[in-house]
């Protein structure tokens, strides 16, 4: 039987799912959506479990008002089923799948007694679907709004009554009543006379009198539910940039207000007047409140997580992650408790033990493909698509050099010797570059051009004599790297991904889109060995232990595994991640292993 391996902590949030952070009324936990899976989180300890079961990325979160169900939708591709998944928060386990949507799920909504769940569908199938939460069946459905208006983005359910809900939109705002008797649901048209509104969020009030809608306008409006007429609209004047993106009703009437430019505002609720403002790092996705304490919860599409309270209404950094797929991680040489990763935008460096981000290192508009931190620790070389090599201060972040246009399709791979003064690059056009690194100047020492695609990975040997890059047009080459030239060139019918040396430096092993794992002799570039390293798609990334006696590996399938490296067999396996593994790494004190993925999620597993 194969080992489990442990997760102890995922860094990670997606914060572009509208209201996607959800604080549960225990007060205790807080929910959001990762990649396919759902994190719960302690807020005290912490301690993070998962939803697993979605196939594709989550597109909404929410929790019943006594806390004991959650529902989650996601996307799919078009023409296809989008799943609604019903899970019960307290055995953190799947109660049923709900599937009658196609293409994304949009909204969701429980009514206040966990009676039903009200779904509806994204644009391409534009229906609003009322299920009955304990016989795990839709009870009817409807298109959501007229022919002649346009899409529903928002549903809200009542505060009081099950059969009544909210959906609001493009120039649409109905609420909808369901006849028990008959199993029907009908609209009724809620007017705002001359004002054209797109709703991207609503609340409704606990007494069940009004709700409120906030416009990509930039403006709140305030609707009456018994006479459906809209009451109230505002600010007037100052309208807030980039629209009302989220929404928080105080028990004093009140109102939270979250924008797409960052600005989360106290505001009166007789005339929206602003009285206390704070700005956060990208547009606000998400407003949730702790209970009834003074606490909130932001979570901005920047994927960040803030808390704040009403009094002093100061924001506090609580969570960080990548916004975008994470491209590298390495560890720095003989230290495990940082490491450092690359993706997007910009460079950043964690503390292992805290999953904290300590260091970030932006350059907008530029993607890092691969990033090394040179073996005295003093500086993190990397290698970004605009064809630069960038080098920085580890401890600051500060640029040291760069060496520009040092490949022509982008810099893919990049290592430095043991002594720091070499570099060897390897990029999009298939060319290997090793550069001389001095005090001031970096020099082009020597090109290697044998590779005819992107080089995909670069390992240098201990005593910098010897070099193997991996390539995606199917051959690893062995170089010596004394006399600049060819050693052994091996070719398989693959694209390879990634290369190790075995650290008695005798053999190396590769893993690329053909699944399998292959042992080379390093001296005549024979095959030894093969396995089977994944059964379904391609191996992204692999790291071997210090001793030789174990590897991991991990790709598309998901799986973090690892391998006993003389029976070529897997021990344990690791399950946890919902987009692709890019790369993975061991630590160097065998505490951890560090897997990271396209949809921007880290994995801290710990080392059996």
């Amino acid at each position: 039987a194969l080992g489990e391996l442990e997760l102890q902590g995922a860094v990670g949030f997606n914060g572009r799912v509208p209201c996607g952070l959800v604080c549960h009324p225990d007060k205790e936990h807080i929910l959001y959506p990762l990649g396919c899976t759902v994190v719960i989180q302690h807020l005290d300890t912490k301690k993070q479990s998962f939803l697993h079961g979605h196939t594709n990325n989550v597109s909404c979160v929410v929790l019943s008002r006594d806390g004991m169900y959650v529902a989650s939708g996601q996307v799919t591709y078009m023409g296809f089923k989008a799943d609604i998944i019903l899970w019960d928060f307290p055995k953190k386990e799947l109660l049923a799948r709900l599937s009658l949507h196609e293409g994304k799920i949009e909204g969701l909504s429980f009514s206040p007694r966990s009676v039903y769940l009200v779904s509806l569908g994204g644009q391409d199938d534009g229906r609003v679907v009322v299920w009955d939460v304990s016989r795990r069946e839709a009870v009817c459905g409807s298109p959501a709004s007229l022919r002649s208006a346009g899409n529903c983005n928002v549903v809200m359910c009542s505060s009081c009554r099950d059969e009544v809900f909210v959906t609001a939109g493009n120039f649409t705002i109905r609420i909808w009543e369901l006849n028990t008797t008959t199993k029907k649901i009908h609209p009724s048209e809620c007017h705002t006379g001359q004002l054209k509104r797109v709703s991207m969020c609503v609340k409704m009030t606990d007494d069940d009198n009004y709700f409120y809608l906030g416009t990509t306008s930039g403006d709140v409006l305030k609707v009456n539910t018994s006479n459906k007429l809209m009451t109230a609209c505002g600010p007037q004047k100052k309208k807030f940039s980039m629209g009302v993106t989220a929404l928080l009703l105080l028990k004093t009437g009140d109102l939270i207000v979250g924008t797409g430019e960052g600005t989360v505002a106290l505001c009166k609720g007789s005339n929206f007047k602003v009285m206390k403002r704070i700005r956060v790092e990208g547009g606000v996705t998400s407003l949730t409140c702790r209970g009834q304490d003074d606490q909130f919860f932001i979570g901005t599409n920047k994927c960040q997580i803030y808390r704040s309270d009403y009094a002093t209404f100061k924001e506090e950094l609580v969570a960080v992650c990548h916004t975008e797929a994470i491209n590298d991680i390495v560890f720095p040489e003989g230290f495990s408790d940082l490491f450092v990763t690359c993706s997007t935008n910009d460079i950043r460096v964690w503390y292992t033990p805290e999953h904290r981000e300590q260091l970030r290192i932006t350059v907008p508009n530029v993607t890092c493909h691969a990033v090394e931190v040179t073996r005295d620790g003093m500086v993190i070389i990397s290698a970004w698509n605009d064809g630069k090599i960038r080098a920085f201060v580890p401890a600051t972040g500060e640029p040291m050099y760069e060496i520009n246009n040092a490949h022509n399709f982008g810099v893919t791979a990049i290592a430095a010797t043991s002594d720091c003064k070499q570099i060897i690059s390897g990029g999009g056009e298939g060319q290997v570059r090793i550069w001389n690194i001095g005090e001031k100047t970096q020099k082009l020492r020597e090109v290697l051009k044998e590779h005819r695609g992107a080089v995909s990975c670069i390992k240098i040997n201990k005593n910098d004599k010897e070099g193997v890059t991996a390539s995606l047009d199917g051959t690893c080459i062995i170089w010596d790297l004394v006399r600049y030239v060819r050693k052994q060139m091996i070719l398989d019918n693959t694209l390879f991904k990634c290369v190790c040396y075995h650290p008695g430096e005798y053999q190396i092993i590769t893993s690329g889109t053909d699944r399998k794992i292959v042992y080379w002799e390093v001296f005549d570039g024979s095959a030894i060995r093969e396995v089977q390293g994944s059964l379904s798609s391609s191996i992204n990334g692999m790291d071997i232990t210090l001793d030789g006696a174990y590897f991991v590996t991990g790709g598309d399938d998901h799986l973090v595994k690892l391998w006993d490296y003389n029976e070529g067999a897997v021990t344990h396996v690791g399950v946890g991640h919902s987009g692709n593994i890019t790369r993975l790494k061991i630590c160097p004190a065998n505490k951890y292993i560090v897997s990271v993925s396209a949809d921007g999620a880290i994995l801290i597993w710990k080392y059996p």
